[in-house]
């Protein structure tokens, strides 16, 4: 009945592609992207949040703090069996495999990525595991967007834009923020797109947001409705914290990636690193309560009600009235969050760290404002810190800082939190931005220019391949020829540079005309001057392997119009500026979204 019902839908859709013009089915794509990303986000957050809730229930009945360390055991361990049974043994992972899907793949996503995602994130996360669902959600918006599009055999254009559409109403529908959602997908992920391309977006982000807000219950979704009054007077407390929360990005993206890096040594043992990587996620838990899953229920009773219930069911459940106790607690939770979830994902877990970074500021946050009243050294609005703590370490670390300004300021369900948000958000940006030149989600991608940056030119450059534009049928020389020779291959090709080469094809040199143009006009010169007395050494050489935008340094560098290229340690060709300029060209008019 079902696929009989989706069958006319999509009869419906394909007529309506023939009658209407494309922008109003792209309107009317966004409408349904919006819908399918909105029901997956239900899924993935309310199997999460159920699960939470039976953990607790079951340890509230029968008393065994350490229960919800053994969960993410299980769950980890069930996510590695079906990554390997079912899902071919790999899974991408993380916000990044968009970028790297809209630079390399022609926006073009695999279709298990609009259900490997839900049903991998929520056994790590639903179980414990101390990650996020909204990396998965973002993957998961931009398939069922890509897939959409290639259903319908929509340009490349389209395909991106539905990209960005997917990725929006998954960030709306988790949070109920469309704002949030339409600015992480333009300042994260798509960075190249004009403001017609904002319509759609926006009008996915809505439904995303819509179909969330009806179906899913409020205490599911991380909202706040707890704030005091901001006082100008403590505007040198935020810029303080903005400089501390800055550092603290620095701390976690870089341990981050080192916890990453130490378990790329189990890979091919995903059993083995998912048993050891919970098991020391599950010490952490059992220290920790709070670092089990999201942590979204501690965040709203940190900043909305008494702090001290985190202290309850612990180690430290005695020491529930001594505010320094709960201090240490929640500094050291802070501390040992980035180990928590980069257990959780380096062990073969799947998540994200949009998560663990507002769970990270938070904590921070009240730390921060508590040691300032603790000490005496001013009364601080410690909900007001906790809040805007977020928003930092979220700006800080995807270098975001509008999506997490509006983000925050959306589900704390009002803007009088504006100017600090925008204080503290900006200084940690800035702050990670001058010791982290990319996000952490992207950095290992953009270090092989494997993938978008927020530099547009970069972006171009990367979609280029290098092969594609080599020239290979120039005509070379060999060093011991004279120049009549030369100027033969000169009088019947349009060659004004030549490669010089030995008997074994290794580039010994190059000539150019401009070089020998005195010399080709006196007969005794060319007939007893050989290649080797003109020649000279390349500037700079092109390997097949060098991204376009380190090419075009090269032409740079080099004030030179052609390079030669050298494959495995033999001459290639030639690369031409003018040819690689006109890809970029060609490039840009095909990628700019509008």
């Amino acid at each position: 009945m079902l696929k009989r019902y989706l069958y006319k839908i999509e009869s419906l859709l394909a007529w309506a592609q023939t009658k209407i013009t494309n922008k109003q089915f792209i309107f009317i794509a966004s409408v349904l992207v919006g819908v399918t990303v909105g029901f997956a986000v239900i899924v993935l957050k309310a199997f999460a949040h159920w699960v939470f809730t039976f953990a607790t229930y079951i340890n509230g009945i029968i008393k065994l703090s350490y229960i919800n360390s053994l969960l993410p055991i299980v769950g980890m361990l069930l996510t590695v069996f079906v990554i390997d049974k079912l899902l071919g043994g790999k899974l991408e992972k993380g916000t990044s495999q968009i970028m790297y899907v809209v630079a390399k793949k022609a926006s073009i996503m695999p279709k298990k990525q609009m259900y490997a995602q839900i049903i991998t994130s929520s056994l790590t996360v639903g179980l414990g595991g101390s990650a996020g669902l909204e990396s998965p959600i973002t993957v998961t918006g931009a398939a069922f967007g890509s897939n959409f599009a290639q259903r319908y055999r929509l340009s490349y254009k389209d395909r991106t834009l539905l990209i960005g559409c997917g990725v929006a109403a998954g960030i709306a529908a988790a949070f109920n923020a469309p704002i949030a959602g339409v600015l992480f997908a333009i300042e994260v992920l798509l960075v190249d797109v004009s403001i017609a391309a904002f319509t759609p977006i926006m009008i996915a982000a809505a439904t995303g947001a819509l179909v969330s807000a009806i179906v899913l219950k409020e205490n599911i979704l991380l909202s706040f409705s707890k704030q005091q009054i901001f006082d100008y007077t403590n505007i040198p407390f935020y810029i303080l914290l903005g400089l501390i929360i800055g550092f603290i990005t620095i701390y976690y993206a870089r341990w981050f990636q080192k916890i990453e890096k130490f378990f790329i040594r189990y890979e091919k043992k995903p059993y083995k690193r998912a048993l050891i990587a919970a098991s020391l996620l599950a010490v952490l838990i059992f220290i920790i309560p709070t670092l089990f899953g999201e942590g979204y229920e501690s965040i709203k009773i940190l900043s909305e009600s008494d702090p001290s219930v985190l202290l309850q069911d612990t180690l430290f459940s005695e020491f529930r009235d001594n505010k320094w106790v709960l201090l240490a607690f929640v500094g050291a939770a802070a501390f040992l969050k980035v180990f928590a979830t980069g257990f959780t994902l380096g062990g073969g877990g799947n998540g994200g760290n949009f998560a663990p970074s507002l769970f990270l500021g938070s904590y921070v946050g009240y730390f921060f404002s508590q040691l300032i009243t603790l000490t005496g050294l001013s009364k601080l609005p410690v909900s007001n810190f906790t809040i805007v703590g977020m928003a930092g370490v979220l700006s800080g670390l995807f270098h975001a800082p509008l999506t997490a300004i509006f983000l925050i300021a959306e589900i704390t369900g009002g803007y009088s939190l504006m100017i600090p948000l925008m204080i503290v958000s900006s200084i940690s940006f800035a702050v990670s931005k001058r010791f982290e030149k990319h996000s952490m989600d992207v950095k290992h991608l953009a270090k092989t220019g494997q993938v978008f940056t927020s530099n547009k030119d970069s972006n171009i450059l990367s979609t280029i391949d290098t092969n594609s534009i080599v020239e290979t049928d120039y005509f070379t020389i060999s060093p011991e020829e004279n120049l009549e020779k030369l100027v033969d291959l000169i009088s019947h090709s349009n060659q004004v540079i030549f490669g010089v080469v030995n008997a074994e094809r290794e580039l010994v040199g190059i000539v150019h005309f401009n070089n020998i143009r005195e010399i080709i006009f006196s007969n005794f010169k060319v007939k007893y001057t050989s290649v080797k007395e003109v020649m000279q050494q390349p500037k700079t050489i092109v390997y097949p392997f060098d991204s376009m935008e380190v090419v075009m340094k090269k032409f740079e560098q080099s004030k030179m119009s052609n390079l030669p290229v050298v494959k495995n340690g033999k001459y290639y060709g030639f690369i031409s500026k003018a040819v690689a300029l006109e890809s970029y060209r060609t490039k840009l008019r095909s990628m700019t979204i509008e």
